[in-house]
């Protein structure tokens, strides 16, 4: 006979004599009830195993996806502390696995608590084992027959697939673990209709725009007015939007003005404050953009895009202002240097042909390389390698939530011959790919991945020299917060750099992310240990760089969106015919004709408006929390604390900013990536 569940905390219920207490928490994800009849054994610190023990409710339907259920144990004392359980379900319903996500046991006598994070599919006949706190080392498991088998499992689901040349290997089919809770509402086929709908604005979005003012109809409660709408003709927010916008990691110090940049002292020396170029260098106020790489990028239906020089300069009130613009590589009659002096329209042009590379490159490589797709395959590479009993697994997990669902779904959607990006993006998927191939063979952990380290390789660390760099300054605390985590997490299951030279499930992991495609890898270059973490503080460095990327790079690349794109004069990230070659006044009409109809114009706004949405809980408040013991626990509350203060500290900030910087706040970032 079954032990009758209670209502969960109901303890008045419990019956006389009950010796332990048991919670069970079901996975909230599709499929992961269960029907089938469930038992579990009890294993002490002598190794003694109770006595088999069915869990079952008479009086309501128990293991419902999401549910807590409670149950009771009698008759079974003086058994003593838990040291393991064992878990299974019979084939009463064979295809009916169960997913667990964690199990609670009270010693009633005591109200002592054993906590067993479980996180798997249990599946038929087969006995689950797990240690009180469910974490551990590989070469101190006594079950290791059985943790290499759930490897071998796993690999079988996880497995790398190269979609594109030179992009980094993605899951070749997204397992059913990953698919998206029964409470996850993000579609973005659904939310763009009733956003659509709650415009009522269908008859204003056919034809071409007749005045910029007309955008202005578009707004309503669904589609507020973003920043750029206010924002888009000052060149004080052009500067701005190089240290605060969606795409903050580009700007670099100006060492030596290139070559092929045609700006002279005589060009802009009333723009610099009258001192000279080679002054302007020295005292660290020029800084630079380059996006000359992109020269003859081939594009979706030979569509063009600028490949421009763009000039900053930081004045005396501290701003950082736009001096000058080239759009392309070669100097010449046909392309000229751009200037703040040029009539208002010819300037305004160029800086919306520099924007559009800029958006363009963002959505390519800075959000979509750099985030989503070095994080996918990141997460296959831990799923292949690390049992989930591995401590360093259960660091990793939660910031991987959602992330292949939303990468498959955004693929299929967006990514897709003729969908969104095609449509909306002046490269076009064709020139998408090309980007990522291009900057993949650069993108390096050690450095691009490494908060201070890229700071300090674009020269741009020093915020006397560089101010109102709100991207720099944020992130270097959630840098901060993130890194004492992870350090408070290895040092606590690793107490000396021989424990993980002999970690030969952490060793594989560090293999798979050097080693090429072509090898089985995920071919990123820069990781720390190059295939083999030697030490603790490579393993560290390794792990703050991928938390880092997998929320906070991700936040600040993603959820600015609507602000910037919202108004697509501001951050246009489709414009029509092609870069001027001179620099005749310019009207607004110009301005319009480069535009996108209203049909497409609407079809950005939207989806900005949607991936710019928050998809999951805030960081270190997880969806799922697998560390439970002492060790990773009292990390994680150190990890909360600080982010705490870290608000705080934005906060203070943001009162007396330009424009608050909001999207870098920890309530702000999101723990994966999973819109």
């Amino acid at each position: 006979m079954g032990n009758s569940c209670v209502t969960p905390k109901d303890k008045t219920r419990i019956p006389a004599g009950t010796d332990y207490w048991i919670t069970i928490k079901t996975g909230d994800k599709k499929g992961s009830e269960t029907d089938s009849n469930v038992f579990m054994c009890f294993i002490n610190g002598d190794g003694i195993k109770s006595r088999d023990i069915p869990l079952d409710c008479k009086w309501k339907n128990d293991f419902e996806a999401g549910s807590t259920d409670c149950f009771p144990v009698v008759n079974l004392p003086n058994f003593g502390i838990l040291s393991g359980i064992e878990i299974w379900r019979d084939e009463r319903m064979f295809d009916d696995d169960w997913f667990v996500q964690v199990i609670r046991v009270e010693k009633v006598d005591d109200s002592q608590e054993f906590i067993f994070p479980i996180n798997r599919w249990i599946k038929a006949n087969k006995k689950m084992k797990i240690k009180e706190g469910g974490c551990s080392l590989p070469q101190y498991d006594d079950d290791i027959e059985n943790r290499r088998s759930e490897l071998e499992d796993k690999r079988e689901h996880y497995q790398f697939i190269v979609n594109a040349p030179g992009v980094p290997p993605q899951v070749k089919e997204c397992p059913a673990d990953e698919t998206f809770s029964n409470d996850y509402k993000w579609d973005i086929l659904k939310m763009k209709a009733s956003l659509l709908l709650a415009t009522k604005i269908k008859n204003l979005t056919s034809g071409d725009w007749d005045t910029l003012d007309d955008i202005s109809k578009l707004y309503c409660d669904a589609l507020p007015k973003p920043l750029g709408f206010d924002n888009w003709r000052s060149d004080i927010e052009f500067g701005l939007q190089r240290l605060s916008g969606c795409n903050p990691t580009q700007i670099r110090l100006c060492r030596k003005l290139p070559d092929n940049f045609a700006v002279t002292n005589e060009m802009i020396r009333a723009l610099i404050d009258g001192i000279t170029i080679e002054e302007a260098i020295e005292a660290k106020r020029l800084y630079i953009v380059d996006y000359t790489f992109m020269k003859d990028l081939e594009c979706t239906d030979g569509r063009k895009t600028a490949a421009p020089l763009a000039l900053f300069f930081v004045n005396e009130d501290k701003e950082l202002m736009p001096i000058a613009i080239q759009l392309f590589p070669d100097p010449g009659t046909e392309n000229p240097v751009f200037l703040p002096t040029d009539p208002e329209y010819t300037w305004m042009l160029a800086k919306m042909w520099f924007n559009n590379c800029d958006a363009n490159y963002h959505q390519s490589c800075t959000h979509l390389a750099f985030t989503h797709l070095i994080m996918e395959t990141i997460a296959v590479a831990a799923h292949r390698c690390l049992s989930p009993s591995h401590p360093i697994f259960q660091v990793l997990a939660p910031h991987f939530i959602y992330l292949l669902a939303i990468n498959s779904r955004a693929l299929k959607l967006l990514v897709s011959e003729g969908g969104w990006v095609d449509q909306c993006l002046t490269v076009g998927r064709i020139g998408l790919f090309n980007l990522i191939q291009m900057e993949m063979t650069k993108w390096r952990m050690d450095v691009n991945g490494t908060l201070p380290k890229d700071l300090e390789e674009r020269g741009v660390e020093d915020t006397d020299a560089l101010p109102n760099y709100c991207y720099r300054d944020d992130a270097l605390l959630l840098w901060e917060a993130v890194s004492k985590y992870v350090s408070d997490v290895v040092q606590g299951y690793y107490e000396n750099s021989e424990m993980i030279i002999q970690d030969d499930e952490l060793q594989d992991f560090a293999h798979t992310l050097s080693a090429s495609p072509d090898d089985g890898g995920c071919g990123l270059l820069g990781v720390p240990g190059e295939g083999k973490f030697g030490s603790v503080e490579e393993l560290q460095h390794a792990l703050t760089s991928m938390l880092f990327i997998g929320s906070v790079n991700h936040a600040a690349a993603n959820f600015c969106q609507y602000d910037e794109y919202g108004f697509p004069p501001n951050y246009p990230s489709m414009l029509l015919s092609s870069p001027p070659t001179d620099k005749d006044p310019k009207t607004e009409r110009d301005i319009l004709s480069l535009l996108p109809d209203k049909d497409k114009t609407l079809d950005i706004m939207l989806v900005c408006r949607l991936l710019s949405e928050r998809g999951t809980k805030a960081l270190g408040d997880f969806e799922v929390q697998y560390l439970f013991d002492k060790k990773g626990s009292d990390a994680l509350n150190k990890f909360r604390s600080k982010l705490t203060e870290v608000g705080s500290v934005i906060d203070k900030r943001n009162l007396t900013r330009r424009t608050p910087y909001i999207y870098l706040h920890p309530s702000e970032v999101p723990n994966a990536i999973s819109i």
